[in-house]
């Protein structure tokens, strides 16, 4: 497994990660002795977090308890919405774009739209909001997308996610590392999700994952692989579903991916087709005519049938890039993933969950 990556060469990296990390544990120590305030609700309030910055697979297991959950109950997505051009408390619609709500939320709404979607940087005043909302469409329950370390809310379940390449047993306080908050955050999550595995892990792997993690066993642990799903036309009027199978040894791909870590997407094409043209921008990033010339350019060495391939994250950037050439339209897909839980223990995570659920609306019940 790969470990993370320091700032070593930037010493002044280190003072200032000391100071960081106090300050944290101080802001903590305050929640904790009750100094500053976390709100409690009467619903059930599912938090979906890490410990580092950067993508950690949190939003695929957001979409696994929207799918576990939205048959029985009425689901909302709380979101902060990272790079969106709208300020303060936004409800979805149909008709959202990524440029209003962030490219994750947009891409919730769109493959869920019968669940509620917000956007909100203070996710106090969203919870207010949301439990404001018409009875009919008030949610049962809430899902917190990244929302870990905002501890003005207090969850009923915490759901902490790491990344099964990058451990934040592995990894140290910003700026030298990645992590938001001091290892022993972990103690706050009720259940730990070690996502990105190979599909193929042993058991005896994963044992020695979770001895590294020295979580509490009372605290649940799952892992977690990613599975590819079909094609997916970005602009699907113009471009049709298809299989990721349908790509063969010959088939020129140009991928476009804007997200944290590429690698094993690029790795999954390659298993397809070993004629993969990646070309990679951050994470979120919004694409502009730089972009486009850049993406135009790499067409222009490959063969005119070269299907452009990108991340769901991406697709929902790129459908509002009105730079993007429409004559690329139906050459341009998106490749879905989901969440898989390994050993089987898709039931037990379930079951978990809704037991939870069920308790937290029980326990309501008998306080009214």
């Amino acid at each position: 497994m790969k470990s993370n990556k320091t700032n070593k060469q930037y010493p002044v990296a280190w003072p200032l990660a000391l100071c960081y990390g106090l300050g944290v544990r101080l802001r903590n120590l305050c929640f904790g002795l009750g100094i500053l305030p976390s709100e409690t609700y009467p619903i059930a309030v599912i938090s979906v977090g890490n410990l580092s910055a950067g993508g950690a697979g949190k939003t695929p297991l957001v979409e696994y308890l929207v799918r576990l959950l939205s048959p029985r109950y009425r689901v909302a997505v709380l979101s902060r919405g990272y790079r969106r051009k709208t300020k303060g408390y936004v409800l979805a619609s149909a008709s959202s774009t990524a440029r209003e709500i962030g490219d994750e939320p947009s891409q919730i709404k769109r493959k869920y739209p019968s669940i509620t979607v917000a956007v909100d940087g203070h996710r106090r005043r969203g919870m207010r909001r949301l439990l404001a909302l018409p009875e009919a469409e008030r949610p049962q329950v809430v899902v917190l997308d990244d929302a870990f370390q905002h501890r003005y809310v207090r969850p009923s379940l915490s759901i902490l996610v790491t990344d099964s390449h990058r451990l934040f047993t592995r990894d140290r306080l910003l700026p030298v590392g990645t992590l938001r908050e001091p290892r022993s955050g972990v103690r706050r999550a009720d259940m730990v999700v070690v996502t990105k595995c190979d599909p193929a892990m042993k058991p005896i792997e994963s044992r020695i994952i979770e001895d590294e993690l020295r979580i509490d066993i009372s605290r649940p642990r799952f892992f977690t692989s990613i599975a590819y799903r079909r094609l997916e036309g970005v602009w699907p009027e113009e471009c049709p579903a298809r299989e990721l199978s349908s790509l063969g040894a010959d088939t020129d791909v140009l991928l476009i991916a804007g997200i944290a870590d590429p690698s094993p997407l690029i790795e999954e094409l390659r298993r397809h087709t070993e004629q993969v043209v990646a070309l990679t921008f951050p994470d979120h990033h919004t694409f502009h005519r730089t972009d486009i010339d850049k993406i135009r350019a790499a067409l222009k060495k490959q063969r005119p049938e070269t299907l452009i391939l990108c991340t769901e994250k991406d697709a929902e950037r790129l459908r509002t890039t009105p730079l993007f050439p429409a004559e690329w339209h139906a050459r341009t897909y998106a490749l879905p993933i989901e969440a898989t839980f390994l050993f089987g223990a898709s039931s037990r995570f379930d079951e978990f969950v809704i037991r939870h659920v069920e308790t937290i609306e029980k326990s309501h019940i008998l306080r009214k």
